[in-house]
């Protein structure tokens, strides 16, 4: 079918086990998931795809005007999920990913069963009492340097994010991501992302939620992990003892064990 060669979607695990689909962030791909797939093919149907211009995926899909804004992406991922029709999925979205899910789910709830929200941020930009992590300058600045040269901009900006000096291997690993991506769709996808706000968004979505926050992240600080769970109705937060935006390769076991508990919950 068209739209799993246009995401590259790829699955995994028995055929008629409640189904998972993982969704990477920015800059990333599936290949983010590798330590945390695994944990789960004996008792999911783990659905994973790759965001246009990213990974395998169809860089010729891309769509600057379908892409505007996360609702393009959020569209792309309820045709991923309407073309291989499985059950009501949990979705596990990771960090601009996470509110492409949220926003998919409450477009359509009944295409999804729980939501998990690894280190989600509705507003990158600082307003007023809410603190997103930038101010709005550094977004600006931030769009710029990529825009000048985004392979530098990537090699400064991926250990920042991954957030643990000590492994400076993972920070080369997201740095070698961000230079697989299609430089102009990243280019697009960024500001897209980075100029997003979603936090009115978070009242239409009914579907039951976990939020995963690690204790120190750059990207979504721990005060966003907190907006968000206080404005998803029934939603659960989760703090892992862990730092930096991507816990899926730095603290895979913390995020496995806290998925685990609460889709046992």
């Amino acid at each position: 079918m068209r739209v799993l060669e246009r995401n590259n979607v790829r699955l995994s695990g028995p055929e008629g086990a409640p189904p998972m689909v993982l969704a990477h962030g920015f800059g990333c791909d599936q290949g983010m998931w590798r330590h945390v797939a695994p944990a789960f093919e004996r008792s999911h149907r783990v659905v994973l795809f790759d965001h246009v211009g990213a990974g395998g995926s169809d860089v010729a899909a891309f769509r600057p005007e379908r892409y505007s804004s996360l609702d393009g992406y959020a569209e792309d991922v309820l045709e991923i999920l309407d073309t291989v029709d499985l059950a009501p999925v949990t979705f596990v979205g990771h960090s601009v990913s996470a509110m492409i899910g949220a926003l998919a789910a409450a477009r359509r709830p009944e295409r999804f069963a729980r939501l998990v929200l690894v280190c989600p941020n509705p507003r990158y930009t600082d307003d007023g009492e809410y603190r997103g992590g930038f101010t709005s300058a550094e977004i600006d600045e931030l769009l710029e340097t990529m825009d000048e040269n985004y392979l530098g901009w990537s090699a400064f900006i991926a250990p920042t994010i991954m957030g643990v000096p000590d492994r400076p291997e993972l920070g080369e690993e997201l740095t070698s991501s961000f230079c697989r991506t299609d430089p102009a769709v990243a280019r697009h996808f960024a500001r897209t992302t980075f100029r997003s706000d979603n936090r009115a968004d978070l009242a239409r979505v009914s579907t039951p939620a976990l939020v995963v926050q690690t204790r120190e992240d750059v990207i979504a600080p721990p005060s966003v992990g907190a907006f968000v769970h206080r404005h998803l109705a029934g939603s659960e937060l989760v703090t892992l003892d862990a730092v930096g935006h991507c816990p899926n390769l730095s603290a895979p076991d913390q995020l496995v064990a806290a998925m685990r508990g609460y889709l046992a919950a």
